[in-house]
């Protein structure tokens, strides 16, 4: 099958995922409109609405799928162009028949416009424009380029930035993102064919009004797709491009990089001022640098100033600069004296890149202890260097400040590799038999104790410790799942009491736990040879049950 059209049933299913592969086989009967052309296929798929759908087979072989649905606006592999390929693939052995057709038809198109005189074919143009907006604005900028009507250039490129024909009460959906993003990227366009055309220092210009639109709308926009973001990229490279080929005072482009980079914390565009390097030459990024200092000085915690300072001084490579800059504004969280240990370490200065993380240890806060990205920075340094004793004692002190399952787990690993967990243990499950006395049990804040003594395979304990009531109902099922092989008459009781209080809720979730909790009961009865007993309890349950349809389909569809 995959000869005729470029793609398998196991690639649709690669693409999409198992859960929107299922899904989209039930859309299967909802595709209409299926065209056939060389490369892709498009249709139409019934959901919530009505959803325009197109698969592409690249020349490589890669499939690719975009869908007008919200999932599929996000990028995604959609259940609806599932059930578009698979429309294709029910369909394949007519596939090759259909692509000749429509390169047929390509061509006798191609052969009639040829034929048709000028008036009438300018007459069929005309026809297009008042029928599709969308045709007559790029057709009227491409027009106000040739003729380099440079304000009418202006007022075009900067209406394709418009996002309010995409906007609901201010705001653009994500499902109409991309549709923003298709009219937006005709402003691109425009912009490098200026600059191809020799007019570069007008797309300088223009480009700088264009990204300053897209900045200031674009936090009206729910651009999950990326789309937006894709066109703000081009944007931006078209700029560069622009002052590239203009070569544009280097103090003004300096001036308005420094504006176009401070400007905003919530930022469209990724620019990185060294790329600017060659339009700015030595002058230009001097005073770009003593501009981003400047700012910087003003607000050494502004996102927006560190980055541009951190950027002009990486590029100069002065470690010790950077490092001040790092400094400046020490986060509590100690990610940055991490990210300075990463930049002493990287310049061949591993003893003070320790230093630095040490100290950050010692500045940190105590909710970010207990598993930090500096603890682990620290504990692998230790132990390569031979010192797993000091690693233990990081693991300690982090488990200490926050007591959770994570942090005692990092400790055992630590103190294991040291030869110290024999020792250590006791200790780490006191402090949290002091936790689970001073809390009740609720079922979002299980007794981490309990946990700790599952993790480390000691049911027995874990068991007796839940007997005194410290226990969630969550942890009583896990433990039966763990004891019912060796200790069946034990785990049996767990699941029976589980199951009342789930007889007065509905909802399949819930119809879908009682099954699961029969199957643990039934195997239960199996090892203690008593299947007589369970199937008397069943039965008297799908009896007490049995208006529940919905639980009784369930139940059969797990055999109980």
């Amino acid at each position: 099958m995959k000869i005729y059209v470029g793609f398998s049933e196991t690639d649709l299913r690669r693409l999409a995922g198992p859960r929107s592969f299922e899904r989209g086989q039930g859309y299967r009967d909802a595709v209409s409109r299926l065209e056939v052309e060389d490369g892709w296929f498009s249709a139409r798929v019934q959901g919530t609405e009505v959803y325009e759908v197109e698969i592409t087979v690249d020349g490589a072989g890669a499939l690719s799928g975009a869908c007008s649905c919200p999932y599929g606006q996000e990028g995604n592999f959609c259940k609806h162009c599932v059930a578009v390929g698979l429309a294709v693939l029910n369909r394949a052995s007519d596939v090759p028949r259909q692509r000749s057709a429509a390169a047929s038809r390509t061509k006798g198109l191609a052969r009639w416009l040829e034929s048709l005189p000028r008036e009438e074919l300018l007459a069929l143009v005309r026809e297009q424009v008042e029928r599709d907006r969308g045709l007559r604005r790029r057709l009227e900028l491409r027009a106000a380029t040739a003729r380099r009507d440079d304000p009418v250039v202006r007022e075009r490129v900067l209406a394709l930035l418009d996002p309010t024909p995409f906007a609901s009460y201010g705001y653009v959906e994500c499902a109409d993102a991309h549709a923003y993003a298709q009219q937006a990227s005709e402003a691109v366009t425009a912009l490098r064919t200026l600059t191809s055309d020799g007019r570069a220092a007008l797309a300088v210009t223009l480009a700088r009004e264009a990204m300053a639109a897209l900045h200031r709308t674009y936090e009206d926009i729910d651009d999950s797709s990326g789309s937006v973001g894709s066109v703000a990229e081009e944007l931006s490279e078209a700029h560069l491009e622009a002052c590239r080929s203009a070569c544009p005072d280097p103090l003004e482009t300096a001036e308005w990089l420094a504006r176009h980079l401070l400007g905003s914390d919530y930022d469209a565009f990724d620019t990185d001022p060294y790329d600017y390097r060659e339009s700015l030459g030595t002058d230009g990024l001097a005073r770009l640098r003593q501009l981003a200092a400047e700012a910087w000085r003003r607000k050494p915690s502004g996102w927006a100033e560190k980055y541009l300072m951190e950027r002009l001084v990486k590029s100069t490579g002065n470690v010790d600069e950077l490092i001040a800059v790092h400094a400046a504004d020490l986060s509590p969280t100690g990610d940055t004296h991490l990210t300075i240990a990463h930049e002493l370490e990287a310049a061949g200065r591993p003893g003070e890149a320790l230093e630095w993380a040490e100290r950050g240890l010692r500045e940190l806060t105590e909710p970010h202890r207990g598993g930090s990205a500096l603890e682990d920075y620290l504990c692998e340094r230790y132990t390569a260097a031979g010192r797993p004793a000091r690693a233990t004692s990081v693991r300690r002190d982090g488990f200490r400040a926050r007591r959770t399952l994570a942090a005692y787990r990092l400790l055992r690993e630590c103190a294991r590799a040291d030869g110290t967990w024999e020792r250590e243990r006791p200790a780490a499950l006191e402090l949290l038999r002091e936790d689970a006395a001073r809390s009740r049990p609720r079922w979002y804040g299980a007794p981490v104790l309990i946990d700790a003594l599952i993790d480390d395979g000691d049911l027995a304990t874990a068991w007796q410790t839940a007997m005194e009531g410290r226990a969630t109902e969550h942890q009583w099922l896990t433990l039966a799942d763990l004891v019912r092989k060796d200790r069946p008459a034990d785990a049996l009781p767990v699941y029976l009491r589980l199951i009342e209080p789930l007889k007065k809720v509905t909802g399949n979730a819930n119809y879908q736990q009682i099954a699961r909790l029969l199957l643990g009961a039934r195997e239960c009865h199996r090892r203690l040879g008593t299947r007589q007993e369970f199937a008397a309890y069943l039965t008297a349950l799908r009896a007490e049950q049995k208006r529940k349809r919905n639980l009784m389909k369930v139940l059969d569809q797990h055999g109980l």
